[in-house]
């Protein structure tokens, strides 16, 4: 299926000494030398597997590059005066012909010529096209260009928090030359898919026998085992959609996350964070100033906001208790129950994101223009328990199992939790926030994502999938992940079928929050989102906007995720959240034939900001 060439000849060249220039003719071997005579086995490093998405589109490969090295004259019998006073020309000569400041320390020279002298000293890492072309036919005997497979991310900071990326494995080669070491160190995953499958992609060493004679010249050299590439990890993501999901962030947010899945095999085909990184600075190892700044970034472009940071849910999380609630028999579709502005529980007053009454309202109803005062009571009347236990089949509140370190399990308020956290009891209070997506409720994008892909599908919670092979190099399947369902949860056709008209009327109806997540010509079934956020101190808001389209079958379940600023003007999950999704999906759909139906109601206007004074929609 997926193709790599491996080319072994360029690695006949690594050991490339040059011959002496001519101000050393004058040494002349004498027994003496023989000291330098030297036959060793060198370790060839193997290239590093590839990961491809769904369609065998390149994401991490192994790339050759030409790195510029000293070769010191030969027998190596002078003090190290003279071979820094060479090493020096030798620089000087590079720096002017490439155009590249080269600074390499007196300590590192000294250390290579004591220790490693008959072997290239590298001044210079990844040649371009155009300074190798400038030094073409200026080496002469003291410099030589010598090739060494490097890992490489082709489409820059595309997927970063999911590849990861591969360093620099141990320390750098600068003591004496041992047999079977390295030709140089070879690349280690330390996160994302590099680390997870980092057996799988490493390769099998081939060996090389090098003679030096009793001058310390090469004379032999061999082959005895060729390096065996590692093997190839399939991803379920498609790099189009993903491209498209980075692409929204980029535009949309300062902080953020989209997931899109396959609802019908727990495939995920993009999983994006924002901001990103580029994983080439990592190769072959990135520097203390670029880590510092990655680090020190407040908006820490190294997390992993898709998969590692939990949420509140906010409004989204009505879809979930707004079902439980049907499911328990708490709730009939055709119950109706009043939409007040605001409503006494217990010692609190809890308010609706409107200021004015609703009036009565069913659940498809109060789920369409997300009014946070019907949930209140749905969410009393139903209980907390059936809530969460539902909320937990659908997955959250533990860790969906993708193979990327560092997952975070989300939050529900389960048996468990309140043992832990010394809560001897749930309160309507806490039923109420519950049913909004507030409180104890922690969820990540992903965990929604999944959440959506079971309700779109019809009630099967897949396995979330993130890799479906590996691959040998004649592509063989080394292991297979194939799509496996987890829980089936019986859901009634008719609660089922309301959830979906209510989630379609949040795009298009009068009274939808969602309109601007909406594709003319296709059925979009989603919910937004506005949660409260963090410490009143420092408070923020998680926006939101989730669903899947098709709504009748579905071919997408997506989640997008808005990480306001501290003090922000309040936004909206439907200003903010929504937008992204709707620039998607608007190109994975721009093909379709409009559909024969009749014309649907006008949507209301987004409600400004200053409309709103609690969480949720």
């Amino acid at each position: 299926m997926f193709r790599r060439t491996v080319s072994i000849s360029c690695l006949l060249f690594c050991l490339a000494l040059g011959s002496a220039p001519a101000q050393y003719d004058n040494v002349k071997p004498s027994i003496l030398t023989e000291k330098f005579a030297r036959t060793y086995v060198f370790k060839i490093p193997a290239p590093r597997g590839q990961i491809v998405d769904r369609n065998g589109e390149p994401l991490a490969v192994t790339r050759v590059c030409q790195n510029l090295g000293i070769s010191f004259p030969t027998p190596l019998d002078y003090p190290e005066t003279k071979a820094l006073a060479f090493a020096h020309e030798q620089i000087e000569k590079a720096e002017r012909l490439t155009g590249r400041k080269i600074t390499i320390p007196d300590k590192t020279i000294e250390r290579h010529f004591r220790n490693r002298g008959v072997l290239p000293l590298d001044i210079a890492q990844d040649l371009t096209e155009a300074q190798q072309a400038a030094l073409k036919g200026h080496l002469g005997a003291g410099l030589v260009i010598r090739p060494m497979y490097v890992r490489s991310y082709p489409n820059g900071a595309l997927a970063a928090h999911i590849l990861g990326y591969a360093g620099r494995a141990g320390a750098a080669l600068d003591g004496p030359i041992e047999n079977n070491e390295l030709l140089w160190p070879e690349a280690e995953g330390r996160e994302g898919l590099e680390a997870t499958f980092n057996d799988q992609l490493t390769g099998k060493p081939g060996l090389m026998r090098v003679h030096f004679d009793a001058t310390g010249k090469k004379d032999d050299e061999k082959i005895l085992a060729p390096p065996e590439p590692g093997c190839t990890v399939v991803t379920t993501l498609d790099v189009n959609l993903q491209r498209l999901c980075e692409k929204a962030l980029e535009k949309g947010v300062k902080r953020g996350a989209i997931v899109f899945m396959a609802p019908n095999s727990g495939d995920i085909l993009a999983m994006a964070s924002w901001p990103s990184f580029d994983p080439n600075l990592f190769i072959p190892a990135i520097s203390a100033e670029r880590y510092k700044t990655l680090n020190e970034n407040p908006n820490l472009p190294l997390l992993p906001r898709a998969y590692r940071s939990a949420y509140p849910p906010g409004s989204t999380f009505k879809t979930i208790s707004g079902l439980a609630a049907l499911e328990s028999g708490a709730i009939k579709t055709t119950d109706t129950l009043p939409g007040p502005a605001s409503l006494q529980v217990g010692n609190l007053v809890m308010r609706n994101w409107k200021k004015t009454d609703a009036g009565l309202l069913t659940f498809a109803e109060a789920l369409e223009q997300s009014c946070n005062t019907w949930f209140f009571q749905a969410g009393i009347n139903t209980g907390a328990k059936p809530i969460i236990d539902f909320a937990a089949r659908l997955g959250l509140g533990k860790k969906t199992g993708i193979p990327l370190n560092s997952e975070a399990e989300g939050t529900l308020a389960t048996a468990d939790f309140l043992k832990k956290n010394h809560i001897w009891k749930l309160l309507d209070g806490d039923a109420a926030n519950l049913a909004i997506g507030q409180g104890f409720t922690l969820v990540t994008p992903l965990q929604m994502a999944q959440a959506m892909a079971t309700l779109g599908n019809g009630g099967t919670l897949f396995q979330t999938r993130l890799v479906s092979q590996v691959q040998s190099l004649d592509r063989q399947i080394v292991i297979g992940y194939d799509p496996r369902i987890k829980d089936q949860i019986e859901i009634k056709p008719e609660n089922l079928a309301e959830l979906k008209r209510a989630m379609i009327n949040v795009i298009t109806g009068a009274h939808g929050t969602g309109a601007r997540g909406g594709v003319d010509n296709v059925d979009v079934a989603g919910k937004t989102g506005t949660a409260q956020w963090g410490p009143k101190t420092k408070e923020r808001y998680a926006l939101w906007f989730a669903g899947f389209a098709p709504a009748e079958k579905p071919a997408y379940a997506f989640v997008a995720l808005y990480e306001s600023d501290i003090g922000e003007n309040r936004p909206h999950g439907g200003t903010v959240a929504a937008p992204m999704i709707g620039q998607v999906l608007k190109e994975l759909f721009k093909e379709e034939a409009k559909p024969k139906k009749a014309k649907k109601s006008k949507a209301a206007p987004i409600p400004s900001p200053a409309e709103e004074e609690n969480a949720g929609d």
